[in-house]
């Protein structure tokens, strides 16, 4: 059963019907703002469309728990239902998971693939399992001192505090269930048999201090996609987009404008 995706369309009056469209896709306890201060430089090129994960933000909250398969199975149907026969995408973290399955799955339907700070296998399960148990049990408020960690260098969390409770926020307002069983997802999953069917042009983006998913994550990517290239960004943990949104939005516009 899919479920029901918010999505929110940027640039759209302004862009010519035959504009390329580019999916944006968020990570794991976020939801679209993660995206935001990227999406102005990126709407000046392309219809953008976010679209926020099972569980997460505006969408649909089914009971959990979720697999890999599913959630891509959501994107699938949101391009169905949009007349999409082939996109952009950009995604971090879990969100780059889903770009993964989605360009592995249904190759035809991803043109040009952007990963940020994202993984094909990410041990151990049961790290993921007992933190779904944490968040169904205390809610995802009971993590955010874990996930600011996580998130942001430490440099960044003395420098810009406003920032990294606004980040934090989205957290809070993520359903319980929706994280937790999306924690459950990455459990599961494991993309490196996937990862050699992928033919989109691949550009593969790591922060150079993520402790979650680490550059050497990213090599494993790039070495198993043909063609695919890799970016590691100074100064950077895992929301990149939040902590060097400049640097982020260039790579991935950059590697994007190199297909038209």
């Amino acid at each position: 059963m899919t479920a029901r995706l918010a999505t929110t369309w940027y640039g759209v009056e302004e862009a010519p019907v035959d504009t390329p469209v580019l999916v944006l896709a968020n990570s794991i306890g976020t939801n679209q703002g993660m995206w935001e201060p990227l999406i102005p430089v990126f709407a000046q090129r392309y219809r953008v469309l976010a679209v926020e994960n099972r569980g997460h933000g505006g969408s649909e909250v089914l009971p959990g728990p979720y697999t890999l398969d599913e959630l891509g199975a959501d994107f699938l149907a949101v391009l169905d239902g949009l007349g999409l026969d082939s996109v952009h995408y950009a995604g971090l973290s879990l969100g780059g998971m889903i770009g993964m399955w989605l360009a592995s799955t249904a190759p035809e339907r991803i043109d040009r693939l952007a990963l940020v700070c994202t993984s094909a296998y990410l041990p151990p399960a049961t790290g993921w399992i007992e933190r779904a148990e944490t968040v169904r049990s205390g809610g995802t408020g009971s993590i955010s001192e874990a996930a600011a960690g996580r998130w942001f260098t430490d440099g960044f969390r003395q420098r810009e505090p406003d920032r990294v409770k606004a980040a934090l926020a989205m957290l809070d307002a993520t359903p319980d269930e929706g994280y937790a069983g999306c924690c459950e997802a990455i459990a599961g999953m494991d993309l490196r048999p996937a990862l050699r069917r992928i033919t989109a042009d691949t550009l593969v983006i790591a922060g150079a201090d993520d402790p979650a998913t680490p550059p050497s994550h990213a090599d494993a990517i790039v070495e198993e996609i043909t063609g695919a290239r890799l970016q590691i960004v100074p100064d950077a943990a895992h929301l990149a987009t939040l902590e060097q949104p400049d640097t982020i939005a260039a790579l991935i516009s950059a590697h994007f404008e190199g297909g038209r």
